[in-house]
């Protein structure tokens, strides 16, 4: 018996983009994702060749952020957190910030 399995879609259904800091710089990413998609949908050919496991194993995605001005600072995985309109990425791992680095301001 063999096994046809077609991949499904890269991004959860979304209407809309939301506002999000990534390291002082504005971008708009689809509502409803996961961060690290978040990622994905800012450098396509970039985030996939990561070293991301997507499940919490690795460790690679973790960043510090916010939830916008006057909010407490949290750190998180980018593959476990929903995007949210005004979250503000304040730092994140190295290899995040060489996946983005065509994107993110130069430091």
């Amino acid at each position: 018996m063999s096994y046809h399995f077609a991949p499904g879609p890269l991004y959860k259904p979304f209407e809309g983009l939301v506002k999000i800091q990534i390291l002082g710089k504005e971008f708009q990413v689809p509502e409803g994702n996961i961060l690290l998609r978040a990622f994905q949908y800012l450098a396509p050919e970039e985030v996939p060749n990561g070293k991301f496991c997507w499940n919490e194993e690795c460790q690679y995605c973790r960043v510090h952020f916010d939830d916008g001005e006057g909010t407490k600072e949290r750190i998180g995985l980018s593959c476990k957190m929903v995007v949210k309109d005004g979250m503000r990425i304040t730092e994140c791992d190295k290899e995040i910030k060489y996946r983005l680095r065509d994107v993110l301001p130069k430091s």
